[in-house]
C-alpha cells in the first residue's frame, strides 16, 4: 500500500474505491483485472489515481496497465511510484501498457517494447449475416443441435459446476501446465458481483464451458472476454455459442465494444515501435512470434479472436525500468505462473 493507498484487493471496501477510480479514468480495456485478488494500488495524496502493482522476488515490482490517473496527473503519480519503488530497493516492470503509457514510460527512462496487441469488436450494428462469418454461424447452429443451451449464471450458484470443468481442462493441457495469473481474469473475490458469467450447458444439464466478461471503461466502454474454459468433450461451437449469447445481451444494453483482451507475440510492426526500444528484445519477440507456439498459442488465441470480425487494434508494451535484467524477466515469469 502507498501512502494514502488502498491495501490489497481483498475486500468490498478497497473493490469500491479502486474501481470507483477505474472508472474515472481508465482508458486501457483490461485495466478492471487490477481488482484480481493479491494486487496491491499505490495513491498520492492530492491526486485522484492509482497504480496496480505486485512484488516479485526481492528485487522487482511488476505494475499493470500504467497509472490509472487524470492525463496531467498521470506523470506525476509514476514518478511517486518510481520513487516508492527505490525506497524498497526494487525496480520496475510494467506490463499491458498502452501507446500512451510506453511513451510516458520511455521518457522516464525505461526500455520499452511492444510484446502484443489487444484486440476489439465494435457491438452497435454488429451482426453474424454474410459470407464472412458463415463457419462461425455453422459452428454456433452446430451447437444447438447438440443440445447446448446457454445463460448467464450468477456464481454462487454455479461454483462447483465451474470448478470441475476447471479441473478437467486444467487436467487436459497436461501434468506441467500452470494456469496463468495477475494479467488474466480470475473468477470469485471481492470484484466478481461486477463480472458476469455466462454458461453452457448439454441437454442433461451438465456444464459444459463458460465464459467471464468484465467491465470496461473509458472511450471503448464495454465488456471484456477475459477468462474462459470448456470441456474437452464439449460439442464444438460451445465457446462460440455463449459468446454469441452475450453478445445480443450486450448490445440490448446498447454496450459500445466487445473486448477480447491481450494476445502476446501478435500484430508486431515497426509503426508501433517505440524510441526507447531494445533491439535485442524487439528480435526475440519476433522470433517467439514466428516459433513461439509450443510456448504460448498466439495464433490459435487470435484465430479465435478474429473470427468476430475484429474492428479494433491497439499495441500493447512491456516496459523494463534501466534496462531488461535476466532477474526480473524471471520475476515476471514467476508472478504469472508463466516459469
Amino acid at each position: 500500500m502507498g501512502p494514502g493507498g488502498f491495501p490489497a484487493v481483498d475486500d468490498v471496501d478497497a473493490v469500491d474505491a479502486v474501481d470507483a477510480v477505474l472508472a474515472r479514468h481508465a482508458e486501457n480495456p483490461s485495466a478492471f483485472l487490477a481488482l484480481n485478488e493479491g494486487t496491491e494500488h499505490f495513491t498520492v495524496p492530492g491526486i485522484d489515481g492509482v497504480v496496480a502493482y505486485r512484488l516479485a522476488g526481492r528485487r522487482t515490482v511488476v505494475q499493470f496497465g500504467g497509472p490509472f490517473a487524470p492525463p496531467d496527473d498521470r506523470a506525476p503519480l509514476l514518478r511517486a511510484f518510481l520513487e516508492f519503488a527505490a525506497r524498497s530497493g526494487r525496480r520496475i516492470v510494467g506490463v499491458q501498457l498502452m501507446r500512451e503509457d510506453a511513451e510516458l514510460y520511455a521518457r522516464h527512462g525505461f526500455t520499452v517494447n511492444q510484446l502484443g496487441a489487444d484486440y476489439a469488436r465494435a457491438l452497435p450494428g454488429f451482426e453474424l449475416r454474410g459470407k464472412k462469418h458463415m463457419q462461425l454461424r455453422n459452428k454456433i447452429s452446430r451447437a444447438g443441435r447438440a443440445g447446448v443451451t446457454v445463460a448467464e449464471e450468477p456464481l454462487v450458484d454455479v461454483a462447483a459446476d465451474l470448478d470441475d470443468i476447471d479441473r478437467v481442462w486444467l487436467r487436459a493441457k497436461g501434468a506441467l501446465v500452470k494456469e496463468l495469473t495477475f494479467m488474466v481474469g480470475e473468477r470469485g473475490g471481492p470484484a466478481q458481483e461486477r463480472r458476469r458469467l455466462f454458461l453452457a450447458r448439454d441437454a442433461d444439464g451438465r456444464a459444459l464451458a463458460y465464459v467471464s466478461f468484465s467491465p470496461v471503461y473509458g472511450a471503448r466502454a464495454g465488456w471484456l472476454h477475459d477468462l474462459s474454459r470448456r470441456r474437452p468433450d464439449a460439442p464444438p461451437g460451445a465457446l462460440e455459442l455463449i459468446v454469441s449469447t452475450a453478445v445480443a445481451a450486450f448490445q440490448r444494453e446498447s454496450a459500445g465494444h466487445l473486448h477480447f483482451g491481450f494476445t502476446p507475440f501478435t500484430s508486431l510492426a515497426a509503426e508501433h515501435r517505440v524510441a526507447a526500444a531494445s533491439r535485442g528484445a524487439d528480435r526475440i519477440i519476433g522470433f517467439l512470434a514466428q516459433h513461439g507456439r509450443r510456448i504460448y498459442p498466439a495464433a490459435d488465441q487470435l484465430a479465435y479472436k478474429d473470427k468476430w470480425g475484429l474492428d479494433e487494434v491497439e499495441p500493447e508494451y512491456v516496459a523494463f525500468q534501466g534496462g531488461i535484467r535476466p532477474g526480473a524477466m524471471w520475476a515476471l515469469l514467476r508472478l504469472t505462473n508463466a516459469a
